[in-house]
């Protein structure tokens, strides 16, 4: 794509080449370019066993793809159904990825206006996901790992009513700097939506102040539940996994798993 995009006003009026930034050196393309899911693994029976409970949208990390979550599932909430997202981004196998390694994003951590773009993007990308392929009355919960627990929010930023709960683990916040990239802000905190924040607190890949704002923000817009686990890194772990099943029961999301 070159620097001379286009001008593309959308359905609401805003100028949609004002999403997309500079040309990222990490991943190639713009930083919040237009994205597309095209890869799905489902739970058993296609993600339809169990309809009248909550599916879960699992979204994973930098550098993983869809099978990472779709393993956790069967233990976090084995009685409901789940689709697990391949991100749209591939890495390119060099040094350390191997083939099937993706990004939702053009940078493993983006900061600031570029954060917001990507941000944005990748949300967008999974509700009109969701909104082709999930029936409007099913319920459902997005959970996510670092990039993918960014995404779990920012789906809440961009459509919060069409999500019953939201899981983000070690995820992080964008800032908010560009108008239009979080355009549902000030519908969030009237439908007091659950979320479950889980993070460690000796992760090296995201710093505590993003950790931190991340919470004071969920607990500023949503029912928040924030879990810290000493001397867990960029990861997860057994407690928190205990913690998570303990809270979707609570909230009736995935119940009969204590």
């Amino acid at each position: 794509m070159s620097d001379a995009i286009e001008s593309k006003a959308n359905n609401n009026g805003h100028d949609e080449t004002a999403l997309i930034g500079r040309e990222s050196d990490v991943v190639p393309g713009r930083f919040g370019e237009p994205l597309q899911i095209t890869h799905v693994q489902y739970s058993r029976g296609g993600g339809s066993t169990a309809p009248k409970r909550p599916l879960f949208l699992c979204l994973h990390g930098w550098g993983s793809n869809e099978a990472d979550l779709a393993e956790m599932m069967r233990y976090v909430a084995p009685y409901n159904d789940f689709a697990s997202l391949r991100a749209p981004l591939t890495l390119q196998p060099a040094g350390r990825f191997a083939p099937g390694a993706y990004s939702w994003l053009h940078d493993c951590v983006d900061t600031g206006e570029d954060l917001d773009r990507d941000a944005f993007a990748a949300a967008k990308a999974i509700d009109d996901w969701v909104s082709a392929n999930i029936p409007d009355d099913r319920a459902v919960v997005p959970i996510g790992f670092s990039q993918g627990g960014l995404l779990a929010i920012h789906l809440l930023r961009v459509h919060p009513e069409r999500y019953r709960a939201s899981i983000s683990l070690s995820g992080f916040l964008a800032p908010g700097l560009v108008r239009g990239t979080a355009p549902a802000d000030d519908r969030i905190a009237p439908l007091n939506i659950p979320t479950f924040f889980g993070y460690g607190n000796s992760d090296t890949v995201i710093a505590k102040p993003e950790l931190f704002a991340m919470s004071a923000w969920l607990d500023e817009h949503t029912f928040l539940t924030a879990k810290s686990y000493r001397g867990l890194d960029h990861s997860v772990s057994l407690d928190e996994f205990s913690d998570l099943r303990g809270w979707l029961a609570v909230h009736d999301i995935a119940p009969g798993i204590l």
